[in-house]
């Protein structure tokens, strides 16, 4: 399957300059946007973190690039949405912990884009990236009750407790 992951969407111009508009770009993250990946923990979590706010989830971009980071920064005028994953190992899990093997997956969009397709854009791109780069399974935790839109990319749970799931979807 090829990558859907551009550099830059054909037409990056916006529609000002007569250029047509596609919508927004799709990019690799990088160091530069471990503060941006810092405030979509805030919405990837914020069910988590009503109950507890001192959960550690910076666990999930400190010393970002690390071996087995992976992300993507959906970009319009500024950052809107991010899907990334990491490795963890068995002595500092993910609350989505399946193995140290499997990748933990982080997804989030601002609240003002949501409802656009954009989290389905970010999650396609990154299970392809996670395929392309030889990952077998990923793997994510989510409230009880809110896995129907993971559910469509085949994660399937593997264990609840305490109103949350962790889930597992198989990439080959």
């Amino acid at each position: 399957m090829p990558s859907r992951i551009p550099s830059c969407i054909p037409s990056c111009e916006s529609p000002d300059r007569g250029t047509a508009y596609t919508g927004p770009v799709i990019r690799q993250a990088g160091p530069q946007d471990v503060r941006f990946l810092r405030d979509m923990l805030k919405h990837a979590y914020h069910w988590r973190l009503n109950e507890d706010p001192d959960l550690p989830v910076a666990r999930y971009v400190n010393n970002w690039g690390r071996p087995g980071d992976a992300g993507l920064i959906a970009w319009e005028n500024g950052p809107i949405g991010a899907a990334w994953y990491r490795v963890f190992p068995v002595g500092a899990p993910g609350f989505g912990f399946v193995d140290e093997s499997t990748p933990e997956l982080t997804i989030a969009v601002v609240p003002s884009r949501r409802g656009g397709g954009l989290g389905r854009e970010l999650m396609q791109a990154l299970l392809d990236r996670a395929q392309q780069e030889g990952h077998t399974a990923i793997s994510l935790s989510a409230e009880k009750g809110m896995t129907k839109l993971y559910e469509r990319y085949g994660f399937r749970p593997v264990e609840e407790k305490d109103g949350t799931v962790t889930m597992r979807a198989d990439l080959t």
